[in-house]
């Protein structure tokens, strides 16, 4: 039978979530032959018995270990037949006719290479899931604090366009990883997630490869999904999740503006995690109150800073290769 929509779900110990996003799918499409593939990042928790107890129909895959977010759902890609390949957080709930509007948008379309939905927050707001491309201007605004002051400026934006409310469809640099629907004949021109990032900052280089490939990338605000936000990764340490998001921008900035590029990143990090441990310091000790959130903040900025002088800015002036950078992840 040809399968026109493959909905792959990447899964790591997020039990609950994950069962409420295959519900949300189990009646299927009414327009549209549907496959669901879950991959499941060696869960403890239960979750790939719950798939098997619930929801036969799904492909349930097994991985021996946490294989990250781009090599398990590369995983799933592989096992799926569909001509439209969607991958799917497993902390999504998918609304009524989301699928189908998607779909039908890439039959109409035939120049969309990548398209997502309209994600919104458990009350239902709008949840920011568009992204520009990484630059020197939106990075900075981020480190200097710009973008938060200044919320709605386009201008002072950092990558995560908070000005734009998700009230129209257009052609975005980046759509976030937590809903992707790719064209099978798309996929097979920008490759697979760059399994070099083990988790955040593969839905930029994907989006990126899939521009210069010749492809759009679109968001199609007709169709919507609910993210909650976290799932797996809300269980990681804090430190673990700024270490990590370091790490995917730095290892962005080398693979696409070589390593004079990671090197100016590098060191506009240095100086932003510098001025927020000062901040957190001084605030430690005049604001009590707030002194387990300044402890938290003083963390991280020391975590991240001692990083950038191991893997981060020696990988940038050495030019030690991605994959040993990746190792060091997966042993830190």
């Amino acid at each position: 039978m040809k399968v026109d929509i493959s909905v792959i779900i990447l899964s790591w110990d997020d039990r609950q979530h994950l069962e409420e996003c295959l519900e949300s799918l189990s009646s299927g499409s009414k327009s549209h032959t549907m496959e669901v593939i879950v991959v499941d990042n060696a869960s403890t928790d239960g979750s790939p018995e719950m798939v098997e107890n619930k929801f036969p129909r799904a492909k349930l895959i097994r991985n021996r270990e946490n294989l990250g977010f781009s090599k398990g759902n590369n995983i799933g890609v592989k096992a799926s037949q569909g001509r439209y390949v969607c991958l799917l957080n497993s902390d999504t709930i998918v609304l009524d006719n989301c699928l189908e509007a998607l779909a039908d948008h890439l039959d109409q379309n035939p120049k969309i290479g990548m398209i997502g939905p309209k994600i919104l927050n458990a009350d239902r707001t709008h949840q920011s899931s568009c992204r520009e491309f990484p630059n020197w201007w939106n990075n900075f605004c981020s480190a200097a604090g710009l973008a938060n002051i200044f919320r709605d400026s386009e201008f002072f934006s950092a990558e995560h366009m908070f000005y734009f409310k998700g009230d129209r469809t257009m052609d975005v640099d980046v759509l976030v990883g937590c809903f992707w629907m790719a064209r099978r004949e798309a996929l097979d021109d920008y490759g697979l997630l760059d399994e070099d990032f083990f988790m955040y900052g593969e839905d930029v280089d994907w989006c990126r490869r899939c521009w210069k490939s010749g492809w759009r990338v679109t968001f199609f605000h007709e169709a919507q999904a609910i993210h909650y936000r976290g799932g797996s990764s809300a269980k990681k340490d804090v430190v673990w999740v700024e270490v990590t998001q370091q790490r995917s921008l730095l290892r962005y900035w080398e693979k696409h503006h070589g390593l004079r590029g990671r090197l100016g990143m590098s060191c506009l990090l240095f100086v932003h995690w510098t001025i927020r441990w000062g901040e957190a310091s001084i605030n430690y000790v005049i604001r009590p109150s707030r002194r387990k959130d300044n402890w938290t903040r003083m963390r991280v900025s020391l975590g991240c800073l001692r990083d950038l002088f191991t893997t981060g800015c020696r990988a940038g002036i050495y030019g030690i290769e991605s994959g040993r950078v990746r190792e060091a992840l997966l042993d830190g």
